[in-house]
């Protein structure tokens, strides 16, 4: 058997300019493959870990999904918002630990502003509860007399180019790509501090307190500046700034026990219509939506490694008719049926291990050159790790479709006879 895969070896190197152009399609099917389950695995894990040790988000009556886009991707806009009475009203439940209000509607150069308080630096996490890092500087005091501190997400100081003592000025609305808009130019803020990278939406927003919210639109009303009632930065904090409605809030309890109870508190709620989602059931909905694209690049996927197996099957095939002298002549020197049909399966199964083997280096290797572009570019972490089961199994399976396939081509040359094979048909 051993002399067997070794002429079988020699006979594929012998027709290596023919072969090399399946082994180098099965290498990128592979590749492909390989690198779409590792960033599938791995952008499931970070969307499902975008927001950790929050126990419910709380916000106006609406649908869940919803509630979480806007509230922990910042993505579309709040159709209702809450009082800030409910809020209070939350906060006081005796199962409650913390909660932090959240405030949006507001962005930078197509980045969402995010109106909070510093607890939100100290409650929230994202992974398996991995806290919030100031990479250098500090969170914003909110006090008056920091009300136009600013706090930047990694991706905002890294795309932007921004330090600690930038002045930034904010838009009115969500400018996803209107980069010019300064709604707010007369009230400047500077950046006091810049998260660590986290791989969440955290680094793509700027953070500021709620009263700064506040103090932007004093002088505006229904979406728009009021006509001669602009109100200098300065003469702001002579004014009420506590926020009288937020967008949502973020609870956490005292024991996760209790979410049920503070759930049915928070729907049950007879002063306002508000609704109270635990994250990890929400975004287990939201990706059951957004899993139908990843879905679809998995088979596309699939589809192409299926090409690659039957541009193998058609080159053994065509090349079959030209080889049946040789076939004869291994005959002739005493090869039975069971060798030639070992033969070819064999030079089958080497052409797919070289492929698969190629295409699991260039994916590893093209995954470790792309990593940091990935992060930076569009947030996904793409973790540089020991290669997942499922991404093994989908090597695996390759390898045995295309020794399945590599069976149609030895079979028919099993069935050559010795005699067709010395005299071949005109």
């Amino acid at each position: 058997m051993s002399s067997l895969a070794g002429i079988a070896r020699l006979s594929a190197w012998n027709r290596r300019s023919t072969l090399v152009w399946v082994v180098i399609s099965l290498a990128l099917a592979t590749a492909l493959l390989w690198t779409l389950e590792r960033l599938r695995h791995d952008v499931r894990v970070s969307f499902a870990q975008s927001v950790s040790g929050v126990d419910l988000i709380v916000g106006a009556r609406s649908s869940p999904v919803q509630l979480m886009l806007f509230s922990v991707f910042h993505i579309g806009s709040a159709p209702q918002v809450l009082s800030m009475d409910s809020v209070r009203a939350v906060a006081q439940h005796r199962s409650v630990s913390w909660v932090v209000p959240l405030s949006l509607g507001d962005s930078h150069r197509g980045y969402p502003v995010l109106g909070t308080t510093p607890a939100y630096f100290q409650h929230f996490a994202y992974g398996d509860k991995q806290p919030l890092v100031v990479q250098s500087g500090a969170v914003f005091s909110g006090t008056l007399d920091g009300l136009y501190e600013a706090v930047i997400g990694a991706e905002v100081a890294h795309q932007l180019g921004y330090g600690l003592g930038q002045q930034i000025t904010l838009g009115h609305g969500l400018h996803e790509h209107d980069h010019d808009h300064e709604d707010h130019a007369d009230k400047p803020f500077q950046v006091v501090g810049i998260l660590a990278p986290t791989g969440t939406p955290v680094d793509r927003t700027v953070h500021v307190s709620l009263q700064a919210l506040e103090a932007l639109h004093l002088d505006w009303a229904g979406g728009a500046p009021m006509p001669g009632g602009h109100i200098p930065a300065d003469q702001a904090r002579k004014f009420d700034l506590e926020p009288v409605e937020v967008t949502a809030a973020l609870v956490g309890l005292k024991t996760r026990a209790a979410v049920f109870n503070v759930q049915r508190f928070v729907n049950q709620y007879e002063d306002e219509a508000l609704m109270g989602v635990m994250p990890g059931v929400a975004l287990g909905e939201l990706w059951g939506v957004l899993g139908l694209g990843e879905n679809a690049l998995l088979a596309v996927s699939a589809l192409v490694a299926l090409v690659s197996l039957f541009s193998l099957m058609a080159v053994v095939l065509a090349g079959l008719n030209e080889r049946r002298r040789e076939l004869a002549v291994l005959r002739a020197v005493g090869a039975g049926p069971r060798h030639v049909l070992g033969l070819l399966a064999l030079e089958g199964t080497w052409v797919i291990c070289t492929g698969v083997l190629l295409g699991v280096l260039l994916a590893q290797v093209g995954m470790a050159l792309g990593a940091p572009w990935l992060q930076n570019s569009l947030g996904i972490r793409l973790q540089i790790a020991a290669p997942l089961p499922t991404q093994w199994a989908l090597a695996v399976t390759i390898v045995l479709a295309g020794m399945l396939a590599s069976l149609g081509p030895a079979w028919r040359a099993y069935r050559m006879s010795l005699a067709d094979g010395l005299s071949p048909r005109a």
